[in-house]
Protein backbone atom coordinates (compact mmCIF):
# COMPACT_ATOMS: atom_id res chain seq x y z
CA UNK A 1 0.00 0.00 0.00
CA UNK A 2 2.03 3.06 -1.26
CA UNK A 3 0.97 6.20 -0.50
CA UNK A 4 0.90 9.30 -2.90
CA UNK A 5 3.71 12.26 -2.65
CA UNK A 6 1.91 15.17 -0.51
CA UNK A 7 4.41 17.50 -2.43
CA UNK A 8 7.66 19.33 -2.48
CA UNK A 9 7.34 19.73 1.78
CA UNK A 10 9.74 19.57 4.04
CA UNK A 11 9.49 15.61 4.40
CA UNK A 12 10.14 15.45 0.88
CA UNK A 13 13.04 17.63 1.38
CA UNK A 14 14.55 15.01 4.16
CA UNK A 15 14.28 17.60 6.81
CA UNK A 16 12.67 16.29 10.18
CA UNK A 17 8.27 17.71 10.77
CA UNK A 18 8.30 21.21 12.49
CA UNK A 19 4.83 19.92 13.10
CA UNK A 20 5.63 17.42 15.47
CA UNK A 21 7.78 19.56 17.60
CA UNK A 22 5.08 22.47 17.80
CA UNK A 23 2.59 19.57 18.85
CA UNK A 24 4.82 18.12 21.39
CA UNK A 25 5.77 21.44 22.97
CA UNK A 26 1.91 21.93 23.40
CA UNK A 27 1.86 18.62 25.10
CA UNK A 28 4.47 19.57 27.31
CA UNK A 29 3.03 22.51 27.96
CA UNK A 30 0.10 21.16 29.37
CA UNK A 31 1.86 19.36 31.79
CA UNK A 32 2.61 22.47 33.17
CA UNK A 33 -0.51 24.68 32.47
CA UNK A 34 -3.11 22.51 33.10
CA UNK A 35 -4.22 20.94 36.78
CA UNK A 36 -5.99 18.09 36.94
CA UNK A 37 -4.51 16.84 33.36
CA UNK A 38 -6.01 16.00 30.89
CA UNK A 39 -3.28 13.56 29.47
CA UNK A 40 -0.63 13.08 31.80
CA UNK A 41 2.69 12.19 30.01
CA UNK A 42 5.93 12.03 32.23
CA UNK A 43 8.09 12.10 29.65
CA UNK A 44 6.63 15.09 27.45
CA UNK A 45 9.19 18.11 28.47
CA UNK A 46 12.26 15.35 28.34
CA UNK A 47 11.34 14.31 24.81
CA UNK A 48 11.53 17.71 23.54
CA UNK A 49 15.52 17.69 24.40
CA UNK A 50 17.35 20.07 26.20
CA UNK A 51 16.45 23.42 24.70
CA UNK A 52 13.21 22.98 23.78
CA UNK A 53 12.70 21.64 26.96
CA UNK A 54 14.34 24.80 28.32
CA UNK A 55 12.10 27.14 26.34
CA UNK A 56 8.60 25.63 27.52
CA UNK A 57 9.78 25.21 31.21
CA UNK A 58 10.66 29.08 30.97
CA UNK A 59 7.92 30.40 29.51
CA UNK A 60 4.74 28.00 29.51
CA UNK A 61 2.65 31.20 29.50
CA UNK A 62 3.08 31.34 25.67
CA UNK A 63 1.30 28.15 25.31
CA UNK A 64 -1.98 30.12 27.24
CA UNK A 65 -3.26 32.54 25.12
CA UNK A 66 -5.43 32.59 22.25
CA UNK A 67 -6.07 30.43 19.65
CA UNK A 68 -3.17 28.28 21.55
CA UNK A 69 -5.30 27.60 24.24
CA UNK A 70 -7.58 26.36 22.50
CA UNK A 71 -5.00 24.08 19.96
CA UNK A 72 -3.07 23.03 23.28
CA UNK A 73 -6.65 21.67 24.74
CA UNK A 74 -7.33 19.46 21.14
CA UNK A 75 -3.85 18.07 21.39
CA UNK A 76 -4.45 16.97 24.57
CA UNK A 77 -7.77 15.19 24.27
CA UNK A 78 -6.72 13.69 21.17
CA UNK A 79 -3.38 12.04 22.52
CA UNK A 80 -6.06 11.04 25.40
CA UNK A 81 -8.64 9.95 23.54
CA UNK A 82 -6.21 7.98 21.63
CA UNK A 83 -4.66 6.19 24.38
CA UNK A 84 -8.50 5.20 25.89
CA UNK A 85 -9.05 3.52 22.98
CA UNK A 86 -5.73 1.56 22.71
CA UNK A 87 -6.88 0.92 26.34
CA UNK A 88 -10.25 -1.12 24.90
CA UNK A 89 -8.36 -2.40 22.41
CA UNK A 90 -5.75 -4.01 25.03
CA UNK A 91 -8.90 -5.48 26.94
CA UNK A 92 -9.81 -7.26 23.82
CA UNK A 93 -6.94 -8.85 23.42
CA UNK A 94 -4.76 -7.27 20.98
CA UNK A 95 -1.46 -6.71 21.39
CA UNK A 96 0.06 -5.06 18.54
CA UNK A 97 -0.11 -1.07 18.26
CA UNK A 98 1.27 1.04 15.57
CA UNK A 99 1.46 5.10 15.89
CA UNK A 100 1.42 5.96 12.05
CA UNK A 101 2.46 9.54 11.77
CA UNK A 102 4.54 9.08 15.33
CA UNK A 103 6.54 12.41 15.97
CA UNK A 104 7.64 12.36 19.24
CA UNK A 105 4.98 10.27 20.90
CA UNK A 106 5.87 9.20 23.73
CA UNK A 107 3.97 5.82 24.37
CA UNK A 108 6.30 3.38 23.58
CA UNK A 109 8.44 4.18 26.65
CA UNK A 110 6.00 4.46 29.07
CA UNK A 111 4.35 1.20 27.78
CA UNK A 112 2.80 -0.30 31.06
CA UNK A 113 1.96 -3.55 29.06
CA UNK A 114 4.92 -6.29 28.46
CA UNK A 115 3.24 -8.01 25.87
CA UNK A 116 2.27 -5.45 23.85
CA UNK A 117 4.21 -4.80 20.20
CA UNK A 118 4.80 -0.94 19.54
CA UNK A 119 5.41 -0.08 15.80
CA UNK A 120 6.47 3.43 15.44
CA UNK A 121 5.96 4.41 11.63
CA UNK A 122 7.67 7.86 10.79
CA UNK A 123 9.00 9.59 7.62
CA UNK A 124 13.14 8.82 7.84
CA UNK A 125 14.35 12.12 8.34
CA UNK A 126 11.73 13.18 11.35
CA UNK A 127 12.55 9.49 12.63
CA UNK A 128 16.61 10.11 12.84
CA UNK A 129 15.32 13.65 14.85
CA UNK A 130 13.37 11.84 17.13
CA UNK A 131 15.98 9.07 18.45
CA UNK A 132 18.40 11.76 18.62
CA UNK A 133 16.48 13.51 21.18
CA UNK A 134 15.82 10.37 22.72
CA UNK A 135 19.76 9.81 23.18
CA UNK A 136 20.32 13.55 24.65
CA UNK A 137 16.87 12.50 27.13
CA UNK A 138 18.42 9.62 27.90
CA UNK A 139 15.51 7.48 27.58
CA UNK A 140 16.44 4.07 26.12
CA UNK A 141 13.98 2.04 23.45
CA UNK A 142 12.31 -0.90 24.92
CA UNK A 143 12.38 -4.45 23.63
CA UNK A 144 8.91 -3.89 22.93
CA UNK A 145 9.49 -1.42 20.45
CA UNK A 146 10.06 -1.08 16.58
CA UNK A 147 11.03 1.64 14.64
CA UNK A 148 9.51 1.53 10.76
CA UNK A 149 11.18 4.04 8.78
CA UNK A 150 8.76 4.74 5.89
CA UNK A 151 8.49 7.23 2.85
CA UNK A 152 5.74 7.36 1.95
CA UNK A 153 6.71 8.12 -1.95
CA UNK A 154 8.77 5.36 -2.28
CA UNK A 155 7.86 2.37 0.11
CA UNK A 156 4.80 0.17 1.00
CA UNK A 157 3.43 0.16 4.29
CA UNK A 158 2.04 -3.23 4.67
CA UNK A 159 5.53 -4.38 3.35
CA UNK A 160 7.39 -1.92 6.31
CA UNK A 161 4.94 -3.09 8.49
CA UNK A 162 5.71 -6.67 8.18
CA UNK A 163 9.28 -6.12 7.58
CA UNK A 164 9.64 -4.84 11.27
CA UNK A 165 7.40 -8.04 12.94
CA UNK A 166 4.01 -6.66 12.93
CA UNK A 167 1.78 -9.87 12.49
CA UNK A 168 -0.33 -8.91 9.91
CA UNK A 169 -2.40 -12.33 10.10
CA UNK A 170 -3.41 -11.03 13.75
CA UNK A 171 -5.50 -7.72 14.80
CA UNK A 172 -3.62 -4.47 15.45
CA UNK A 173 -4.56 -1.54 16.77
CA UNK A 174 -3.32 1.85 14.96
CA UNK A 175 -3.17 5.97 16.35
CA UNK A 176 -2.63 8.31 13.77
CA UNK A 177 -2.86 11.62 14.84
CA UNK A 178 -1.94 14.84 13.22
CA UNK A 179 -1.60 13.18 9.95
CA UNK A 180 -3.99 13.07 7.72
CA UNK A 181 -4.20 17.01 6.86
CA UNK A 182 -1.18 16.78 5.14
CA UNK A 183 -2.07 13.49 2.64
CA UNK A 184 -3.99 13.61 -0.50
CA UNK A 185 -7.42 12.07 -0.14
CA UNK A 186 -6.61 8.90 -2.19
CA UNK A 187 -3.60 8.62 0.38
CA UNK A 188 -6.06 8.84 3.22
CA UNK A 189 -8.53 6.59 1.89
CA UNK A 190 -6.06 3.73 1.19
CA UNK A 191 -4.67 3.83 4.88
CA UNK A 192 -8.16 3.09 5.95
CA UNK A 193 -8.58 0.57 3.21
CA UNK A 194 -6.02 -1.16 4.79
CA UNK A 195 -6.72 -1.34 8.64
CA UNK A 196 -10.42 -2.65 7.17
CA UNK A 197 -8.65 -5.79 5.43
CA UNK A 198 -6.47 -6.46 8.77
CA UNK A 199 -8.25 -9.19 10.93
CA UNK A 200 -11.18 -8.90 12.92
CA UNK A 201 -11.00 -7.10 16.19
CA UNK A 202 -8.44 -4.78 14.51
CA UNK A 203 -9.15 -0.87 14.30
CA UNK A 204 -7.75 2.81 13.92
CA UNK A 205 -8.36 6.32 15.54
CA UNK A 206 -7.45 9.21 13.82
CA UNK A 207 -8.08 12.99 13.57
CA UNK A 208 -8.94 15.25 10.17
CA UNK A 209 -9.57 18.25 9.65
CA UNK A 210 -13.31 19.91 8.74
CA UNK A 211 -14.25 21.13 5.63
CA UNK A 212 -14.44 25.11 6.35
CA UNK A 213 -17.95 25.60 5.28
CA UNK A 214 -19.19 23.72 8.26
CA UNK A 215 -17.47 25.71 10.56
CA UNK A 216 -18.39 28.85 12.50
CA UNK A 217 -16.67 32.12 11.14
CA UNK A 218 -14.51 32.09 14.04
CA UNK A 219 -13.45 28.48 13.82
CA UNK A 220 -12.59 28.81 9.80
CA UNK A 221 -10.81 32.01 10.96
CA UNK A 222 -8.39 29.61 13.51
CA UNK A 223 -8.24 26.99 11.14
CA UNK A 224 -6.68 29.49 8.19
CA UNK A 225 -4.26 31.03 10.47
CA UNK A 226 -2.98 27.00 11.10
CA UNK A 227 -3.29 26.26 7.76
CA UNK A 228 -1.38 29.23 6.65
CA UNK A 229 1.47 28.99 9.22
CA UNK A 230 2.78 25.21 8.49
CA UNK A 231 1.91 26.33 4.86
CA UNK A 232 4.51 28.77 5.24
CA UNK A 233 7.08 26.15 6.90
CA UNK A 234 6.62 23.74 4.38
CA UNK A 235 3.92 21.32 5.19
CA UNK A 236 0.43 22.68 3.72
CA UNK A 237 -2.74 21.13 4.66
CA UNK A 238 -4.39 19.21 1.65
CA UNK A 239 -7.25 16.97 2.85
CA UNK A 240 -10.60 18.25 4.49
CA UNK A 241 -13.65 16.17 5.49
CA UNK A 242 -17.77 16.45 6.12
CA UNK A 243 -17.73 13.91 9.06
CA UNK A 244 -21.25 12.17 8.03
CA UNK A 245 -19.29 11.71 4.47
CA UNK A 246 -16.42 10.15 5.96
CA UNK A 247 -18.31 8.15 8.36
CA UNK A 248 -20.67 6.60 5.34
CA UNK A 249 -16.74 5.73 3.64
CA UNK A 250 -15.76 4.48 6.54
CA UNK A 251 -18.85 1.77 6.34
CA UNK A 252 -18.13 1.17 3.18
CA UNK A 253 -15.15 0.00 3.36
CA UNK A 254 -16.13 -2.89 5.63
CA UNK A 255 -15.41 -1.49 9.31
CA UNK A 256 -17.99 -2.76 11.52
CA UNK A 257 -18.04 0.05 14.04
CA UNK A 258 -17.74 3.89 13.06
CA UNK A 259 -17.59 6.30 15.83
CA UNK A 260 -17.33 10.13 15.20
CA UNK A 261 -16.27 12.51 18.42
CA UNK A 262 -17.07 16.54 17.71
CA UNK A 263 -16.02 19.21 20.33
CA UNK A 264 -18.97 18.52 22.26
CA UNK A 265 -18.83 15.20 22.95
CA UNK A 266 -15.09 15.86 23.51
CA UNK A 267 -16.08 18.43 25.89
CA UNK A 268 -18.31 16.32 28.14
CA UNK A 269 -15.83 13.59 28.15
CA UNK A 270 -12.91 14.93 29.06
CA UNK A 271 -13.43 18.87 30.04
CA UNK A 272 -16.94 18.93 31.62
CA UNK A 273 -15.59 19.49 35.35
CA UNK A 274 -13.11 21.89 34.54
CA UNK A 275 -13.41 25.97 35.53
CA UNK A 276 -9.52 26.81 34.35
CA UNK A 277 -10.79 28.01 30.83
CA UNK A 278 -9.43 24.93 29.02
CA UNK A 279 -11.36 24.85 25.84
CA UNK A 280 -12.46 23.25 22.46
CA UNK A 281 -12.53 24.79 18.89
CA UNK A 282 -15.60 23.21 16.78
CA UNK A 283 -12.67 21.67 14.13
CA UNK A 284 -11.77 18.75 16.50
CA UNK A 285 -12.98 16.09 15.31
CA UNK A 286 -11.71 12.46 16.59
CA UNK A 287 -12.74 8.69 14.53
CA UNK A 288 -12.78 5.56 15.98
CA UNK A 289 -13.41 2.67 13.53
CA UNK A 290 -13.00 -1.06 14.55
CA UNK A 291 -12.96 -4.22 12.31
CA UNK A 292 -15.24 -6.98 12.26
CA UNK A 293 -19.09 -7.35 13.23
CA UNK A 294 -18.14 -7.11 17.12
CA UNK A 295 -15.83 -4.19 16.80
Amino acid sequence: MKQPSTGKGLLQQGVASRSALAVAMLRAAHQLIDKPLVFDDPLALSILGPENEAVVRAAPQKFDTGVVRVLRAAMAVRSRFAEDELARALNDGVRQFVLLGAGLDTYAYRNPVPDLRVFEVDHPATQRWKRGLLEQAGIAAPPSLAYVPVDFERDDLADALTAAGCRLDQPVFFSWLGVTLYLTTDAVFDTLAFVAGLPSGSGIVFDYGVVPELLNPMERMGMAYFAQKYEAEGEPWISYFAPEVLACELRAMGYGAVSDHGADQLRARYLASRDDGLRLGGGTRLMSAGVGHGA
